[in-house]
């Protein structure tokens, strides 16, 4: 699940592919195959670069993500654990 920084950061990402993969379709349209194809190629690698790539500033974020990830735990997990009942059998009440 991504969370809400990933999607800025996204955001921001695209705020340079989308004009730069415009730019290139346009150039193909027009005929002009090497710098159209190069510029769509290049915000395509923009996008998956900016998705795969760790920085050293993404470092606080991912341990942020797994200390918080280790200490909250799942409420579905408790729920279930809570649904478990222990009846002894009517013999042994008596």
């Amino acid at each position: 699940m991504a969370g809400i920084i990933d999607t800025i950061k996204l955001a921001g990402t695209l705020v340079f592919a989308l004009p730069a993969a415009m730019a290139g379709i346009q150039f193909l349209i027009d005929g002009n195959t090497l710098v159209g194809a190069t510029l769509v190629t290049l915000a395509v690698l923009l996008v998956v670069v900016q998705h795969h790539l760790t920085t050293p500033s993404d470092l606080p974020e991912l341990v942020a993500k797994r200390v918080v990830g280790s200490v909250v735990s799942d409420p579905e997990s408790e729920d279930e654990d809570r649904d478990i009942v222990d009846v002894t059998p009517e013999d042994e009440r008596k």
